[in-house]
């Protein structure tokens, strides 16, 4: 059978009119891809559509502040993306002259491009013929060709890029990709419905029974849980009333985003223990901190590690200062945020 005509066909009638399938913009084709990368196409729509609001091209991207960009991505998370998204423009305005890269080789190279979304854009926007080989391909080029090999090593997915790189088509490589990764997420879904598949007379998993079999995985990365303790500190009283936030450094989640003070501890601890701890000591020793209230248990499930956190919300006298950044309460919806704070703060609207 004709691996690469089936696809293309099936595409042409089934594909989903998503915005960025109405363009040839490399920049546009650029955010989505970034986007999606870790978001379904669902959650994804809305924050496409606003980021372009926001940032129509390259340039108002490179010229905006960093906190400008990673207050529109609130909510999707990996916010290492939209880090890498705003220094690899930088670098287009500042090396390239505002003119997005037109090789895989050259894209290849931009900050937070990876393979896979190199080869997206390339093939798309320039019609360059190197395979994309995401989740969905990976699973799709499992089955259909019965590789055994676990897709998450670098042996499996070697073996789906060999056989992508042999099928696709040299004419519409933006097609072919869009394609392999439409049907993985539509048809050759992880429990899929193979009665309409128009793939499965050459596919080697149905026909030996081993579509649940495949694709194989090594096994999943153990979730590590930590525990968070948050000071949600007040100052002041109507239009002074003032908060205290804390910028996120160094290479942990949420990099350059801010919360609120904390104390982190490797298992869960009571408010009594909390007082009693240095860290404590460190934190809030000479200082009148009058308890308010405390919040119940927030769960916050990323891809390797759980966070459990609970708020504590004080109220301290007007002259009490901290090592952190005292802003108006009423103006803390222009920081951009970990969503776990976001539903907190949106918790204390109701």
């Amino acid at each position: 059978m004709n691996f690469t005509k089936i696809l293309e066909r099936w595409y042409r009638k089934n594909k989903r009119d998503l915005p960025w399938r109405r363009t040839n913009d490399p920049y546009r084709i650029w955010i989505s891809e970034i986007i999606l990368q870790q978001t379904r196409i669902d959650q994804g729509m809305d924050y496409y559509v606003r980021f372009l609001k926001k940032f129509p091209d390259i340039h108002s991207l490179a010229a905006a502040d960093e906190e400008e960009v990673l207050k529109i991505w609130q909510g999707l998370g990996y916010y290492s993306r939209a880090r890498n998204l705003h220094s690899a423009a930088r670098e287009i305005i500042a090396q390239k002259h505002g003119v997005f890269p037109r090789t895989y080789e050259a894209i290849r190279k931009l900050k937070g491009i990876g393979d896979y979304t190199a080869a997206a854009i390339a093939s798309i926007a320039f019609g360059f013929p190197s395979p994309v080989v995401d989740g969905n391909v990976l699973r799709l080029f499992s089955r259909f060709f019965g590789i055994d090999e676990p897709i998450d090593k670098a042996k499996g997915k070697i073996a789906v890029f060999e056989k992508a790189n042999q099928l696709i088509n040299p004419e519409h490589p933006g097609d072919f990709n869009q394609a392999i990764m439409e049907f993985g997420a539509l048809q050759c879904k992880p429990a899929p419905d193979c009665k309409i598949c128009p793939l499965r007379s050459g596919c080697v998993a149905f026909q030996q029974k081993r579509v649940n079999e495949l694709p194989v995985k090594s096994g999943k990365q153990r979730q590590r849980t930590r525990y968070f303790y948050y000071f949600f500190i007040l100052s002041g009283r109507g239009k002074n009333r003032s908060i205290f936030l804390k910028k996120r450094t160094g290479t942990d989640i949420w990099k350059n985003l801010f919360d609120f003070p904390l104390m982190e501890t490797n298992k869960p601890v009571n408010y009594d223990k909390l007082t009693q701890s240095k860290e404590w000591n460190d934190l809030f020793s000479g200082k009148k901190m009058n308890l308010l209230k405390e919040s119940n248990l927030y769960l916050h499930i990323l891809s390797h590690q759980i966070i459990v956190a609970k708020f504590y919300q004080f109220e301290v006298p007007v002259r009490t200062t901290f090592p952190y950044f005292k802003v108006a309460l009423s103006d803390i919806s222009k920081y951009p945020v970990p969503r776990l704070v976001d539903k907190y703060l949106e918790d204390q609207k109701k």
